[in-house]
């Protein structure tokens, strides 16, 4: 599992004292922190970069950035976007959070990685998590441009060379081929990274491309053949449980709350996925949305077929420092591999099954 054991100590002490210290079940994990949509590439199944000119011209400040997050009060910190690092202000609001020990991940397609990495120092607390969707040709498919699989390569040397931590973040669709995702698998592992966060991709609304985004069967299906007979050398940016659910071994709900988002507009309902609204403080988003109607479970169309990270994974690391099931089902999967079913299973989780 690539997360240093620093992180894992801070996200564990932090989720047992809101469960039972402070017995609160909807608390965040990570904040989606997303200071603004603008970009420099116009993939085809990003639902940020279709807001009108005048909304992409806008951005959060410093000090915005900085009461979001203490107003969370979430030990991990994302920062996607639009690309962040055409916010002119990005290194300070990284040094601020980096202040309050908060862990970051600063999304990037690394297109300007090269040209903006001195502005920051390298730190435990910071890591540029690269968007990389397979090798060259699913790449640069994927974010509508040629080469720039070349430039996220070149950058992820140049940040390693200078000591930075570094992931991956890699959003699979209808039609990704297993044998080269495994491939690409095998690429970041040799060129060092710390590990690589996967995804099944979810269909925006506003995204332009909506033939692509996989069915929940076709999400199982695709990632017992990526998964089956690994190499033992790749490592995850997850808990080894969320890896289980994308190959259908286990069956979670989303909670929606533990990756809570913030934006120009507010605090957003109820996911960094869905557009239900805003509120002006974390403390309305948490007591006013009603959080049943949302995840499988709750029957809601627009979330039958969504396995993502941002809605899963905190669900993951909740049953496993919150149960001791979870917690030896993590330490087996994490010394003998995650329980994958075989490629031709037909095994589907129940919905009511749980954890």
């Amino acid at each position: 599992m690539g997360i240093p054991i620093s992180q894992m100590w801070t996200v564990s002490t932090y989720v047992l004292k809101q469960k039972f210290i402070k017995r609160n079940k909807h608390y965040p994990l990570v904040l989606m922190l997303e200071p603004l949509f603008r970009c420099n590439l116009s993939c085809a199944g990003c639902g940020k970069i279709q807001y009108p000119g005048h909304i992409l011209k806008r951005q959060l400040s410093v000090d915005e950035c900085v009461q979001a997050v203490e107003e969370c009060g979430a030990p991990i910190v994302s920062i996607p976007g639009g690309e962040p690092l055409l916010h002119p202000d990005m290194p300070k609001i990284v040094e601020e959070l980096v202040k309050r020990r908060k862990y970051i991940y600063l999304c990037t397609n690394a297109i300007l990685l090269e040209k903006k990495i001195e502005e920051y120092k390298p730190s435990k607390y910071l890591t540029f998590s690269i968007h990389m969707d397979g090798l060259e040709e699913e790449h640069d498919e994927a974010v509508c441009r040629d080469g720039i699989y070349k430039k996220a390569i070149a950058g992820i040397k140049v940040a390693l060379d200078k000591g930075f931590r570094v992931t991956t973040n890699t959003t699979l669709f209808l039609g990704a081929k297993p044998d080269r995702t495994r491939m690409f698998f095998d690429e970041m592992t040799k060129l060092g990274v710390e590990g690589m966060m996967l995804s099944p991709g979810y269909s925006y609304s506003k995204a332009p491309d909506q033939e692509s985004f996989l069915q929940r069967k076709e999400t199982y299906k695709l990632f017992r053949e990526i998964f089956h007979s690994p190499n033992k050398s790749w490592k995850f940016n997850h808990s080894p449980l969320f890896l289980e659910f994308l190959a259908g071994h286990r069956h979670y709900e989303c909670t929606p709350w533990g990756n809570p988002t913030y934006n120009i507009f507010g605090w957003q309902k109820p996911c960094y996925l869905l557009q239900k609204g805003y509120t002006k403080t974390f403390k309305e988003l948490i007591d006013e949305t009603n959080w049943d109607e949302y995840g499988q479970k709750s029957n809601n169309p627009e979330c039958a077929n969504c396995m993502v990270h941002s809605g899963h994974e905190a669900t993951t690391v909740d049953h496993t420092f919150g149960t001791l099931g979870g917690f030896l089902g993590t330490v087996r999967a994490t010394f003998l591999g995650p329980k994958i079913p075989k490629p031709e299973s037909q095994k589907i989780p129940s919905v009511s099954g749980g954890k």
